[in-house]
């Protein structure tokens, strides 16, 4: 029972908020106990009942939690009203010198009604004082939840996306086909097999609580050389989704990459945020120890630029979209002439000229700079009648004509960047009706050179 006691008080140290700045700070922890008072509780288990273990387990963690300061305990109790009742209730709530109430309560509990709590989960988000600054941490007491009627699992994805409550731990007691649904979904579910370890089961859950995983992250890079360039990373809790951690890798002077300290009961999924980003899951670190993680990111370079003497005039800033090969979606935008890191592998490249090019299956390599070019666009000077007119541009590239832009009405003339190539332009003027009204020009656009088009 004293490894109970101190694994228990463990609990009160858990986890700090989000973010690195605040891992060292102490805060006000409040522990919200969940206790199952459902009928089931009645049955025999190793020596006694499930309720009468448990109160005795829970009284033996007030004695030595009152004597805490910064511990605010509360208890909810759900299956305890009347035999045919899914009602839960908070029976005692977060207050200075509640250990009496609670005490008391846990004494005169009777179990009664059925199994809710998928409910006591959701009501427990009203059941903490609004605050900036304190640690909250449900613990659940169950021994079965096959009768709930609500989704433990939306409801544990709810309360943990809300940001109210950093951690749900659930621990199951009684017989194992009772959990044969998996409750790991809901929080850190542990199950207590017998009566004589129920004790041993909380030391080792909650004995890890007060304890960090010290974690050094590690790029390598193909050559197994320590990556220099400050990246952004993420370490995700893969239960929830939700970021927990989010940090620049760097390294100091001596190439030494910083010490991170994690917590040691999430299970974690990292993205380095590499283009596109890289990942890692199910990451588990051991509490107390320094854990090294040695990632191999194999970067290598891309970069666009035009071929071709500067023209006088102003050349446009083509934007440029990077894409995995066959992929419809943009991994990173970047401007010609820019250099930009790639994980190694294959892209689509499309440059936003007129007409737009497409580069495809484009291979960067690790450690490699692969340099690209497009034909420095010419300029086409197009002057119009004076009279409104309606016109289209097209490309004309081995008997297909494909469209490139419409011109603008309001313009008597218009100065356009293209890439060098068969054009022809077709006109309109806007009170025509009749086909022979259209006037059309076929020209060759020269890259660095001036066209100018009359109508």
């Amino acid at each position: 029972m004293k490894r109970l006691i101190i694994g228990l008080i463990g609990l009160i140290l858990l986890i700090g908020p989000i973010g690195l700045a605040a891992q060292s700070q102490p805060e006000k922890t409040r522990l919200l106990i969940i206790l199952d008072c459902s009928n089931s509780m009645w049955d025999h288990w190793q020596s006694a009942s499930k309720i009468k273990v448990t109160q005795q387990v829970l009284l033996s963690f007030l004695d030595s939690a009152a004597r805490q300061n910064d511990i605010d305990v509360a208890l909810r109790v759900f299956g305890h009203l009347n035999r045919d009742s899914y009602a839960t209730r908070l029976e005692v709530p977060f207050a200075d010198d509640n250990y009496y109430r609670i005490r008391s309560k846990i004494k005169t509990l009777v179990p009664r009604g059925g199994c809710t709590a998928a409910t006591a989960l959701t009501d427990a988000l009203d059941d903490f004082p609004p605050s900036d600054d304190s640690r909250n941490i449900i613990l659940i007491i169950t021994d079965g939840m096959d009768d709930c009627d609500a989704n433990i699992c939306e409801v544990a994805r709810y309360v943990q996306l809300s940001g109210v409550v950093v951690k749900t731990f659930i621990l199951g007691i009684g017989n194992r086909e009772d959990f044969r649904h998996s409750l790991d979904c809901a929080g850190k579910f542990t199950y207590v097999p017998n009566e004589e370890q129920y004790a041993a089961v909380l030391y080792d859950i909650f004995g890890l609580s007060d304890k960090r995983a010290r974690v050094i992250v590690s790029l390598l890079d193909a050559e197994g050389s320590v990556y220099e360039t400050e990246v952004p990373m993420t370490f995700y809790d893969r239960q929830t989704g939700v970021a927990r951690v989010s940090t620049l890798y760097s390294v100091d002077s001596r190439f030494a990459p910083d010490t991170l300290m994690l917590d040691p009961l999430v299970t974690y999924d990292l993205e380095i945020h590499t283009h596109p980003p890289y990942r890692r899951e199910k990451l588990q670190f051991a509490p107390e120890q320094v854990s090294r993680l040695d990632l191999t990111v194999k970067v290598g370079s891309l970069r666009l630029r035009l071929d071709g003497r500067k023209p006088a005039w102003s050349v446009p800033a083509y934007n440029v979209n990077v894409r995995k090969a066959g992929s419809n979606t943009t991994i990173k935008n970047q401007a010609i002439g820019d250099q930009a890191d790639f994980l190694s592998g294959r892209y689509d490249i499309e440059v936003q000229c007129l007409p737009p090019i497409m580069l495809r299956d484009i291979e960067v390599r690790a450690s490699a700079a692969t340099e690209l070019s497009i034909p420095m666009p010419g300029l086409l000077v197009l002057t119009k009648p004076k009279v409104i007119t309606t016109g289209s541009l097209f490309s004309y590239n081995e008997g297909v004509m494909q469209w490139v832009c419409d011109l603008n009405p309001n313009s008597a003339v218009e100065r356009i960047s293209l890439q060098p190539g068969q054009y022809e332009i077709f006109l309109h003027p806007q009170n025509a009706t009749k086909y022979d009204k259209v006037q059309t020009k076929r020209f060759v656009i020269e890259s660095s050179q001036t066209t100018k088009i009359q109508f």
